[in-house]
């Protein structure tokens, strides 16, 4: 079978189940890596890649939900799925308010497994590559000067070049020569490209505020 391109990390102290997970996830191509402990997970820390986690709720010293809450502070994005022999509504409730992908009950149903990890997978590359490319955009942004930016603000707004020479106190010449080295760094050839640009960033502030 062709390796997927994402790593299952499976957390569980128990061996028999950590050593049956690591088989079934090999079977179905993915790339494994497990261990006995959160903070032996924490201490590898692994290579940042798309991927998911197999995460055990009741384990010695860091619980699955206290690594989860770790993972969240330290803005560390990989899906969580939860696997625990003990579930109650409440902390599986909680879990997926914390941002769980699934919570799922020992014995493992891996009708119930492969479909969850394909929705984790999926979700942590569609945001791992917005992540990238808000990035790339933030780097561009960066790369205006002063002036440019305030004609970037201004041409987003729907302003004429007309107005923004108005507004900025400059002649209409220098306008167009602004606003051209802007499209030129923010890598756009129309005003509707420069715009939906400018509403990713704010989208994304938005999210995090």
């Amino acid at each position: 079978m062709q390796p997927k391109e994402a790593t299952v990390f499976v957390i569980d102290d128990d061996p028999e189940v950590r050593g049956a997970l690591q088989r079934l996830m090999r079977s179905e191509g993915w790339r494994v890596e497990a261990f006995a402990a959160a903070q032996e997970f924490l201490d590898a820390a692994p290579a940042e890649g798309v991927g998911c986690i197999l995460l055990d709720v009741n384990m010695p010293g860091m619980t699955g939900p206290q690594l989860q809450e770790h993972l969240g502070r330290a803005g560390v994005g990989i899906p969580v799925i939860f696997l625990t022999g003990q579930c109650s509504v409440s902390m599986g409730v909680q879990a997926m308010k914390n941002g769980a992908v699934d919570f799922l009950e020992k014995p493992i149903d891996a009708d119930a497994l492969m479909p969850a990890i394909e929705r984790a997978v999926a979700t942590h590359r569609r945001t791992r590559d917005q992540g990238l490319q808000l990035a790339e955009i933030q780097h561009r942004l960066e790369d205006l000067s002063a002036r440019e930016r305030q004609v970037f603000n201004l041409v987003v707004l729907g302003r004429l070049n007309k107005q923004i020479a108005g507004e900025l106190g400059i002649a209409e010449k220098t306008v167009k020569v602004h606003r051209g080295r802007v499209m030129s760094k923010m890598k756009v050839r129309s005003v509707a490209q420069l715009v939906h640009l400018y509403e990713q960033v704010l989208a994304a502030e938005a999210a995090t505020a």
